[in-house]
Formats: structure tokens, C-alpha cells, sequence
């Protein structure tokens, strides 16, 4: 087997590979990057990926990290999916939306999700009400673009999921706990039901489930 996939399942990003990966049907090997032992600090690991985070992505002496980039090598596996359209435009509205993520929606998301689920993991304290008021701020300045698009499409590019959806969705994994203020969202409220009603979405998450984290890490 050549494809192997190094990742925190219980990181969004680490999340969001495991599950394209699933939904794709692709072969690979899963191994798991132990964050509360340091398996990131590694020298092995280091080899992979000098940022020390995860996901990875190996494919025979090929390796990849950041987890958009990830994606996108993914669906390139099985182009037959749709998960990335083969035509310029496509593929381009595709990464218009993953770079806002990397830009907007994912450093947002992180707020919430670190101040009250991180915290918690790591016992570091409660949660930073002045960081929480920052990211409301910025989640009600760049959510509705996202519910715009969503108003108009079942999902974030058209008709079917892409590689845009698993990126944007991975971190409303924690949206419940996180306390991420969605309520005045109803189309990413929607969309995000469908995405996590795939059966891809559903197997990545009870092998979370069934597999509780010893510690947590937003990853990259």
C-alpha cells in the first residue's frame, strides 16, 4: 500500500483528510500522530513534515502536508468523483472557497474551538471571554458570505460535495461544544446536517467516538 495518511482524527484538519479520504474509497493506511506524546516533535516525523503538524500525506517517496493541499491530491486520486472539477473554472471556484477557509472561516472556527474544547483538554484555564467576543465579531463578519453561496446551492460549489465542503464543514465537527454561534445561519445550518449524513462523514466520526483523545491539537 502507498498511500498513507498521518493525522489527529480528532483535529478538524486532521478530520476533514480522514473523511475525504473515506468518501473517495481510496486504500491508504492510517497512522495515528499521538499529539499528548509528542509524536509530532519526532525526528521521523520532523522528516515529513519540519512545521511539526499534522496531517501528512505519503505516497510512495511523495510527501505532502497541509491539509487543503491534501485534500486536493485526494480527489485527484479518483477525478471520476467530482470532488475537484477537471475543467479551469471549476477547479478555481473550488480553491476560491478553500483559500477563504485557510484565510477566514478556519481561523475563526479555531477560536471557538480552542477557548472551549482545547482549553478544556489541556486544562488551561476557562475560556478567554475577550478572544470570544473577537471571534463572534469576525464569524458574523464572514458567515453570511458562506450563507449567501449556501442560499443558492446545496453545497458550497454546486450540486454535489467537493473537497470545499470537507474543508469548510471539518471544523462544525465541534460546532455543539465549540459553542460556535450558528444559530442565525440556517443554510450552513442545513448544509452542515447534509455533510454530516454522508456515510464517509458518519464512519470518520464514530471511529472518533469509539477512540477518545488523549490530548488536542488544531493541526494545519
Amino acid at each position: 500500500m502507498s498511500l498513507t495518511l498521518h493525522a489527529f482524527p480528532h483535529s478538524p484538519r486532521g478530520f476533514k483528510v480522514l473523511a475525504a479520504a473515506n468518501h473517495l474509497g481510496l486504500d491508504y493506511e492510517f497512522r495515528f500522530v499521538d499529539l499528548g506524546k509528542g509524536d509530532q516533535k519526532r525526528p521521523e516525523f520532523l522528516a515529513l513534515n519540519p512545521n511539526g503538524r499534522m496531517p501528512v500525506l505519503e505516497d510512495d517517496a511523495f510527501v505532502l502536508w497541509e491539509s487543503n493541499a491534501i485534500l486536493q491530491y485526494l480527489a485527484d486520486k479518483k477525478p471520476e468523483a467530482g470532488m475537484l472539477p477537471m475543467s479551469a473554472r471549476g477547479r478555481a471556484d473550488v480553491t476560491r472557497w478553500m483559500f477563504w477557509d485557510a484565510s477566514h472561516w478556519d481561523p475563526i472556527c479555531a477560536i471557538f474551538i480552542f477557548e472551549h474544547v482545547v482549553k478544556g483538554f489541556l486544562k488551561t484555564g476557562a475560556p478567554d471571554a475577550a478572544e470570544i467576543a473577537k471571534g463572534e465579531q469576525r464569524f458574523h463578519q464572514f458567515a453570511p458570505v458562506l450563507e449567501i453561496q449556501l442560499k443558492m446551492h446545496k453545497f458550497v460549489c454546486g450540486d454535489k460535495p467537493t473537497v470545499a465542503d470537507f474543508s469548510l464543514a471539518s471544523p462544525l465537527y465541534y460546532a455543539e461544544p465549540a459553542k460556535i454561534p450558528l444559530a442565525p445561519y440556517a443554510a450552513i445550518r442545513r448544509w452542515y446536517t447534509d455533510m454530516s449524513a454522508l456515510p464517509a462523514w458518519k464512519e470518520t466520526s464514530e471511529r472518533n467516538l469509539a477512540a477518545p483523545p488523549r490530548d488536542f491539537s488544531l493541526g494545519a
